[in-house]
């Protein structure tokens, strides 16, 4: 049974979560250069004060769904059965991401070219792309009976399923793709992972 957070927990929650959108919409339409942690919180409906008691910069607030997704992300794959196949939990949970209908691609695409663009910005995702890849590293590592500290296979599974996850995204993103939606292309990216990643057939010359 899941218990439900006090109420004043949901509120420090949902404030939180208000001042990352915030953080993000202002950077999607200004640039990340142009956004103050005044407008932020005048955009979420809060004061100044209360931005900081949440954040300590406009850099963080942008980068805090993304580290909150990817706490949910683990807790799914931790859900899945234990006698699946670890290759098969990980395509369920990365093809449920991109075909989920509460998320709108085009804005995580948004932030990632906006980390991207920002060495502050690309900075802070460093350290946060190291503390994701070791929690996700340690769920595949209880699901497969190996140690991230010592093994090298839970490492490479999670940098293979995100980079999956990424080039399906800015594959299906750019338009030119002939798959009919970015789950088709997660699909496909794993199939070609658990092949080895095989050379395509060299086109037929006439």
């Amino acid at each position: 049974m899941i218990q439900e957070l006090p109420l004043r927990d949901r509120k420090k929650a949902a404030t939180r979560r208000a001042l990352s959108d915030a953080a993000v919409r202002l950077a999607r339409t200004l640039g990340i250069d142009c956004v103050t942690a005044d407008a932020i919180a005048s955009d979420a409906g809060v004061s100044t004060r209360t931005f900081h008691n949440y954040f300590p910069s406009k850099e963080e607030a942008i980068l805090f769904r993304f580290e909150t997704e990817v706490t949910q992300w683990v807790q799914q794959l931790r859900e899945r059965p234990a006698e699946e196949p670890i290759w098969d939990s990980l395509e369920t949970v990365v093809v449920g991401i991109v075909m989920d209908p509460e998320r709108d691609l085009t804005d995580t695409f948004a932030v990632m070219a906006l980390v991207e663009d920002s060495p502050a910005l690309l900075a802070r995702q460093l350290e946060l792309q190291g503390r994701v890849n070791r929690i996700f590293g340690e769920a595949i590592a209880e699901r497969t009976g190996t140690d991230v500290e010592r093994d090298l296979y839970p490492n490479l599974l999670q940098m293979a399923a995100g980079a999956a996850c990424k080039a399906a995204i800015d594959l299906w993103m750019q338009g030119t793709s002939d798959y009919a939606n970015p789950g088709e292309l997660v699909t496909e990216a794993f199939r070609q992972l658990r092949a080895g990643i095989p050379q395509p057939p060299l086109p037929t010359q006439h």
